[in-house]
């Protein structure tokens, strides 16, 4: 009989992707023996111990909604396809104001969304298939900027330029640059992805009056506004400060949409409570919007999770001075980095780093742009066991008193004997 020939199988032409940066550097860590090894890839809070931490106000809110299932008073049904209205409410309000008008009047569509990734991700989706079928549609992004932006944007089938953001030479905001590219890249109707506070990665926001010259520019061209805020009242301690390109936008009269997210400001990483919002000129247009994104989010995951959406609502909207706990909270992890940013820097002068590091303290939020090179950035991993992205940001997280004088110690060598 002869002997039966196996095929290569299946799936043999299926070709293997390269990792995920962020995350190979955490697994890279977690694998590291090193007693002095530091993650300052991934971002994530540390307390001062570097350690991760619940909120004292999420365990609070967590203990009053498990009385809720016990007493009956809450179930695990189904939420509606676009979630639970209530939170999205919330969440709006908390981004918008409550007094936004265009909000109390019913003029913003609005679904529950898996933190920032997902409810960017839907929001991309909702322009493929309406604002976006234009052929020379295209999304404008900052350079740089987070790293999934692309790939969510290239998944919704979408295009994508660049503007200028960051003058390397200055480790400041390119403002100019920035408004030429807008002038010169943008076409009417085109999206233009704005951090709403502590851009990622290099941690320089635009100031009040030089949102004011981009919002100008944009109207001129009639670009579309797209804020993704992640880091809303983390960023400065400051719930309104952080919001402040919002509602300024918003009082400008712009049509614009809006992706939120709970990971960083009350720390629910694994819990993926986001919002994907969008900000109308009537109530027909929000209630179509809102059809929209029900048709998008059902055939993908047919309706999100309840429990972050829940803990959110207990702070925002429950009794018991939850609110208060919360800005309280998010105002000492905010001042812990800022603590940081400014041990990290005396550290730097005080070894006479060659450069200037005044940088790391005008930057803002959970990330610092180092300006090290990718040569720097591998001689501190390799030499050091401290873990950081090879563009040179690292997360302001994972530095604490007990480990900042030996990452200086590590950036003053790599400066020294690396380029």
């Amino acid at each position: 009989m002869a002997t039966e020939q196996k095929d290569a199988g299946l799936f043999s032409g299926v070709a293997t992707l390269p990792p995920d940066a962020i995350f190979l550097t955490k697994k890279k860590y977690l694998a590291d023996t090193d007693a002095k090894k530091v993650n300052l890839g991934i971002g994530a809070y540390r307390d001062k111990d570097g350690k991760p931490q619940v909120l004292e106000v999420v365990k609070t809110a967590e203990k009053q909604l498990l009385e809720l299932t016990q007493s009956g008073k809450q179930n695990k049904e189904y939420l509606g396809i676009t979630g639970d209205l209530d939170y999205v409410r919330l969440t709006q309000q908390l981004i918008l104001g409550k007094d936004c008008q265009r909000l109390s009047n019913g003029l913003v569509a609005g679904a529950q969304a898996l933190s920032g990734t997902g409810s960017l991700r839907v929001l991309f989706d909702f322009m493929k298939g309406t604002v976006g079928k234009n052929a020379n549609f295209k999304v404008l992004l900052s350079q740089p900027t987070w790293g999934n932006h692309q790939k969510i944007i290239g998944k919704a089938g979408l295009r994508f330029e660049y503007y200028t953001y960051w003058d390397a030479s200055k480790r400041a905001l390119a403002l100019d640059t920035m408004l030429n590219d807008l002038r010169i890249k943008g076409n009417k109707g085109d999206v233009v992805l704005l951090h709403a506070c502590a851009h990622n990665p290099t941690g320089v926001d635009p100031t009040e009056q030089e949102w004011a010259q981009i919002a100008d520019v944009m109207k001129e061209k009639g670009l579309v506004p797209f804020f993704d805020s992640a880091y809303q009242g983390f960023a400065s301690g400051d719930l309104a400060k952080d919001a402040f390109a919002v509602r300024f936008f918003e009082q400008r009269g712009f049509d614009f949409f809006i992706a939120q997210s709970y990971s960083k400001n009350l720390g629910l990483y694994c819990e993926r409570a986001g919002c994907a919002s969008i900000v109308t000129s009537s109530a027909e247009q929000a209630k179509a919007c809102q059809t929209q994104l029900a048709a998008i989010i059902r055939p993908m995951y047919s309706n999100p999770p309840a429990h972050g959406a829940r803990i959110v609502k207990q702070v925002l909207g429950g009794d018991g001075g939850l609110f208060d706990a919360w800005n309280k909270e998010m105002g000492g992890m905010s001042g812990r980095i800022i603590e940081m940013r400014k041990a990290l820097r005396d550290e730097l002068i005080s070894l006479k780093t060659p450069g200037t590091w005044d940088h790391i303290t005008s930057q803002i939020g959970m990330f610092s742009y180092t300006g090290l090179t990718p040569t720097q950035c591998d001689y501190i991993t390799s030499t050091y066991h401290i873990y950081l992205l090879r563009n040179g940001r690292i997360s302001m997280a994972g530095v604490a008193p007990g480990n900042v004088k030996y990452i200086a110690e590590a950036i003053n060598a790599a400066v020294l004997n690396s380029k």
